[in-house]
């Protein structure tokens, strides 16, 4: 045992050694290089008084990463996530300037600007040191993930390692569909996946969405149990005359809000839970990157601690910093590649874009990811994570592109580090990997047809229509979360326009579905009412071949679904498999009856048309990969799970809804954990979150 402690100290030892000599060599480089930066006096020094400079700033720069970074890093997370991520390189060129300082004699010395090159260089040569030496050492990495965590254990006062019920990692891969998920794994794209698949290890089913197929719906009913009253990913409030938005952070918490309200339950984090990079917090009590709580002030702004785990380590700062840039490259080379090959379908993707995705492939992943595996060293009963750069690139390349493949190869990878790191935690983690929705392939309906849905709309009601179809925005929970990241209160869209002119009709695109509601009449409009004050609008809506079908209420027959030629069915005599909603296929007719019970429907629903022979449909956003309503693998995602966990349903049975695979994964956390406690009252919009963060997350039966 003795023997095996000195063998252990001496190789760290070693290490340290190593890493110290290898940025010694790497600071003497920089100094040849940098016209800038010097290791000697004015009049010159020996190649041994050089070499004993630059080991001592090597050295003096090492200890100060190690002692002072983590106290800086912390004290600094009241400013925004982005702009403290370029800070970092202001940062540790400051704390190169102060080891120069400390070297004897003055002998070293830098401009602000080269310390910055030198400290982020150093960091990464570091980091990559560190990191090859533990992979010469065929424990190392072993060794120092179970050190962490007995140490771990040992403040907790838990028992023997790995001891007691297991723990839960439910990780989302946003947007990623039940097929390409298959059609990955088959490929050897997602080698994790493959082998869980092939060692039978885990199982692999479909599930199929509401009719609003998007992340705010989906992501609701699965953590909060109710995704009631979301017909969409932006929808029209007449009595408040709000555009509600699901990746805002307003209508986000009160989404959440609501959801609380009906269920009287916190959601399925509540019980010693962590919510990573999600719209929603699921009641969880530790938080990062959680939409629905950055719209809080005062001590919601602690959500973004989960930033400190990542960034307290200047290398991963670095490695983060030098990843973002080579995507922004990657995806400005991949749009210029599609371009001079003049692909179809096709969107423009410059401006921010390319950012937005640096963003969401791997910062985003790289935190959250990070974060995941601090939480199972923690030992926490449940964590919730959503990974959102295969959607992100899906929308501008396209679900089936080489692009969006690339980064299913790295989000496997991510899976790989996130199983490999479980192997070592203080308990056994069972990990459950599931999307929220899937997408559809196609172009959009306005390079189909040269307007927009906005324009076709206004054109039925008989009001002027611009001579260029404008472009619509497109809905994006990565740009949302980037915007928040920066401290900018996220874009209003819709409301100055229907704010302006209160007789125009407020028209939203959520992927293929469209809602059009009008302000000036009260109440959900009926189809009599439409004939009257709009009589072309209904026709020239149903029968463009761009649509596939309408949800009206009509006064004398119940709500109606129209179509082509003249096709109306009541849709309380609808069934899957005749009329407009036939090549939808199964489900269809009954996800469109349980929105039309909605309190926020829209006056008019517009699905696009699906072509069953390509899987494709038109986004009324610019969008060629989409999802948001029904047509093709947006409508169904999937759900992998350990073999030794029970069966989602029952044999020959489908899972349908959010809210049944919410059901789904509260049982499986209630065996190991036992029930949660429910609210015995819904709480307000601000009480019921400050509550969930004020005390230790949970929502407590009251009384």
């Amino acid at each position: 045992m003795g023997d095996g402690r000195w063998r252990t100290a001496g190789n760290a030892l070693m290490r340290v050694v190593v890493v110290w000599a290898v940025s010694t060599l790497t600071m003497l480089v920089l100094a040849g290089l940098l016209p800038d930066f010097q290791l000697q006096s004015d009049d010159g020094d020996s190649i041994t008084k050089i070499a004993f400079t630059a080991a001592w700033g090597a050295g003096a720069f090492g200890l100060l990463s190690a002692l002072v970074w983590p106290v800086l890093v912390r004290a600094l997370l009241i400013v925004p996530a982005l702009v403290l991520g370029m800070l970092v390189f202001f940062l540790n060129g400051s704390l190169l300037l102060v080891a120069l300082r400390l070297i004897p004699d003055g002998r070293g010395a830098a401009n602000p600007e080269t310390a910055v090159v030198v400290a982020a260089a150093m960091s990464a040569v570091a980091s990559a040191t560190s990191t090859a030496l533990a992979v010469r050492d065929d424990n190392a990495y072993r060794r120092r993930l179970s050190r962490l965590a007995d140490r771990r254990r040992r403040r907790s006062g838990a028992g023997s390692r790995r001891s007691g019920p297991p723990g839960t990692v439910f990780i989302q891969l946003d947007g990623v569909g039940h097929d390409v998920l298959a059609r990955a794994a088959a490929s050897g794209l997602m080698p994790t996946v493959a082998h869980w698949l092939a060692e039978e290890s885990h199982r692999l089913t479909p599930w199929r969405t509401d009719w609003s197929s998007q992340t705010g719906a989906s992501q609701l009913g699965i953590l909060h149990g109710s995704n009631h009253d979301v017909p969409a990913f932006r929808w029209y409030e007449k009595e408040t005359g709000e555009v509600m938005v699901s990746s805002r952070p307003a209508s986000a918490i009160e989404l959440q809000r609501r959801a609380i309200a009906r269920t009287h339950d916190g959601g399925l984090l509540t019980l010693d839970g962590a919510s990573r990079g999600n719209l929603f917090s699921g009641g969880a009590d530790q938080l990062a990157l959680v939409l629905s709580m950055a719209a809080r002030l005062g001590k919601g702004r602690r959500s973004r601690a989960g930033y400190f785990a990542y960034f307290a380590d200047p290398a991963n700062a670095v490695r983060t910093a030098l990843s973002f840039a080579a995507e922004v490259c990657r995806e400005i080379g991949q749009s210029t590649r599609a371009r001079i090959r003049k692909d179809t379908p096709r969107i423009k993707r410059g401006g921010l874009y390319p950012f937005i995705r640096a963003f969401a492939t791997v910062v985003e992943r790289d935190v959250v990811v990070t974060a995941v595996i601090g939480d199972m060293f923690a030992g926490r009963t449940a964590v919730y994570a959503d990974l959102v750069a295969y959607d992100e690139v899906a929308h501008h390349s396209g679900p089936n592109s080489r692009d969006a493949q690339k980064v299913l190869a790295r989000l496997d990878r991510s899976l790989a580090l996130i199983v490999k790191s479980a192997e070592h935690t203080p308990r056994r983690y069972r990990i459950v990997l599931l999307s929220d929705h899937g997408q559809s392939p196609g172009e959009t309906f306005a390079g189909a047809y040269g307007l927009t849905l906005k324009d076709l709309v206004r054109a039925g009601c008989g009001l002027p229509v611009p001579r260029r179809a404008q472009r619509t925005r497109s809905g994006s929970e990565a740009r949302d979360a980037v915007r928040i990241a920066l401290h900018r209160r996220p874009a209003e869209e819709g409301e100055a326009e229907h704010r302006a002119k209160p007789s125009d009709p407020v028209v939203l695109a959520s992927g293929n579905l469209g809602l059009i509601s009008f302000p000036d009449i009260e109440g959900r409009a009926s189809r009599e009412q439409l004939d009257r004050s709009r009589p072309a609008l209904l026709g020239t809506l149903a029968n463009h071949p761009g649509i596939g079908f309408l949800l009206v209420r009509s006064e004398r027959h119940g709500s109606l679904v129209l179509g082509r030629d003249g096709a109306e069915i009541p849709l309380s005599e609808l069934t899957d498999g005749e009329g407009p909603l036939a090549p939808f296929g199964p489900g269809a007719a009954a996800a469109v009856r349980r929105t039309d019970t909605f309190p926020h429907v829209a006056d008019i629903m517009v699905n696009s048309m699906y072509d069953r022979s390509t899987g494709g449909v038109h986004a009324f956003e610019e969008q060629i990969g989409s999802h948001g309503g029904l047509g093709g693998e947006q409508s169904r995602p999937f759900l992998l799970w350990p073999a030794d966990l029970p069966a989602p349903v029952g044999q020959g049975e489908e899972l349908v809804g959010a809210e049944q695979v919410h059901a789904v994964l509260r049982r499986w956390l209630r065996e190991s954990t036992g029930p949660q406690i429910p609210l015995a009252v819904p709480t307000s919009a601000a009480g019921g979150a400050d509550e969930a963060d004020d005390t230790d997350g949970t929502f407590r039966a009251a009384g």
